[in-house]
């Protein structure tokens, strides 16, 4: 009987581990998968405005700048696109700074709020036929404070995803990131495409430009949600229990991490062009540039987003078997090699062609977009990470992502050439190219705190 007793006292006290283990491995997925919902969330209403923008730049143009030509109307529109970028990398360190010491949850959770209530206040915007000038004057105001909050939510939740994702998956969990910002600007796209064969050009310009803006409001709810439903990563939680937060974030990266961030920097770059040139000026490229209609234009971007956010969460995975330096240098050389005779291919091709092309080009960009997230959280220790990662992928967005567009189209009035956008994209690639054989993969490596 007493034998009977001891088997049984033995048999729980080995089980008794077994159910813990596996009670804590089933709340951490849970908690990681709400972590990557709450981000993907966040950054797909980021992305919707952006879409939202961008794709209809030329209905935009025509109800704030219109005493301009058709030319300098697109470009005026994408110069307030443009202009948003700047407070970026402002926005960078002040978010940066709040989310090294305070937590990433709460600073995360903030900017999402402020660039939703911003987006919703587009929809209210008089016109220039309504109050003259101070129709783009508070266009472009509003975009100011809706860059300054973007510039936090990429990085953010970016480094949240890194700190919580186990090491083995930490690139995969990471490509949520560019996924949610495909599936903003795929929604974005369905949603003006869907306006574009629903309204009349006078509906359009009258009131229906308002409504993918009117959407932002409901998606404000994710900040409140991160903030009641979220503990902060566990990274941060043991520096906070440690009492090794840094004081002064971004006076430490500078002091100490400046090689990291000139090479974040590089290897932003390829992301930062590539992202607005393939993603989001590609529809007004086909159209504007090559003579496609509208609908064709739209239905071969939503084509080419459905494929990217498959190639993201492929390359993510990929990463995480190859490591984050081999498959971005792929990337930078593939880039510098297929992007002109890919341009020259959309040049001289039919509808189907187009699509090939915008989906190989989605590949291509996949293999960037889908490692840089945790390339970037790896490069710099948790003390900076949130300072680090921010600082260097708003600096390149504001200096060459948000300006791409605007770039893109100068580039051609001025050249006469169609294939000035691809050009500007390789040279994106060789500077992304030099960075990463500057760094070293810490693929393999747990997450540095100093």
């Amino acid at each position: 009987m007493s034998n009977i007793g001891s088997g049984q006292a033995t048999f729980n006290s080995s089980a008794e581990p077994a159910l813990d283990s596996q009670r804590r491995y089933l709340e951490n997925r849970t908690i990681l998968r709400r972590a990557a919902t709450a981000c993907f969330i966040g950054t797909f209403v980021e992305w919707f405005d952006y879409a939202s923008y961008g794709y209809l730049a030329v209905i935009i143009a025509t109800v704030f700048f219109p005493k301009t030509d058709a030319t300098s109307g697109l470009l005026a529109a994408y110069a307030v696109f443009a202009i948003s970028f700047i407070v970026r990398p402002i926005g960078g360190i002040i978010w940066g700074h709040f989310g090294d010491r305070v937590g990433r949850r709460n600073t995360l959770s903030l900017s999402i709020l402020i660039m939703s209530g911003s987006t919703f206040v587009i929809a209210f915007l008089p016109t220039y036929a309504q109050v003259g000038l101070w129709a783009p004057v508070l266009l472009l105001l509003i975009r100011l404070v809706q860059g300054f909050s973007a510039s936090g939510e990429y990085a953010g939740a970016s480094a949240f995803l890194a700190e919580f994702a186990p090491p083995e998956k930490r690139g995969l969990f990471t490509s949520v990131m560019p996924a949610s910002e495909a599936a903003g600007l795929l929604a974005g796209s369905v949603f003006v495409a869907v306006l574009y064969a629903l309204l009349t050009p006078e509906q359009l310009h009258s009131w229906g430009w308002r409504i993918p803006f009117l959407l932002a409001a409901p998606f404000g709810l994710i900040g409140r949600y991160i903030r009641l439903k979220l503990e902060d990563s566990p990274k941060f939680k043991e520096l906070e229990g440690s009492h090794h937060v840094a004081r002064a974030p971004i006076k430490e990266l500078l002091a100490v991490h400046r090689g990291r961030l000139l090479i974040a920097f590089g290897a932003t770059c390829l992301n930062a062009v590539g992202f607005y040139l393939v993603l989001s000026y590609m529809p007004t490229y086909v159209s504007t540039e090559l003579g496609f209609s509208e609908t064709n234009s739209f239905i071969a971007s939503i084509i080419s987003l459905l494929s990217y956010v498959g190639f993201v969460f492929m390359m993510g995975a990929l990463s995480d078997r190859f490591g984050r330096k081999k498959v971005l240098i792929a990337a930078s050389i593939l880039f510098a090699l297929l992007t002109v005779p890919l341009f020259k291919l959309l040049g001289s091709s039919g509808f189907v062609g187009i699509v090939l092309v915008q989906v190989a080009l989605g590949a291509l960009l996949a293999m960037n977009d889908g490692t840089l997230p945790c390339f970037l959280s790896e490069l710099f220790p948790t003390k900076v990470r949130f300072s680090g990662f921010a600082l260097s992928f708003n600096a390149a967005n504001a200096l060459f992502g948000g300006t791409a567009p605007f770039v893109a189209t100068w580039l051609i009035h001025m050249t006469g050439n169609k294939l000035a956008p691809a050009w500007y994209l390789v040279g994106a690639a060789g500077v992304a190219l030099i960075a990463m054989l500057m760094s070293r993969d810490a693929s393999k490596e747990p997450l540095a705190d100093e």
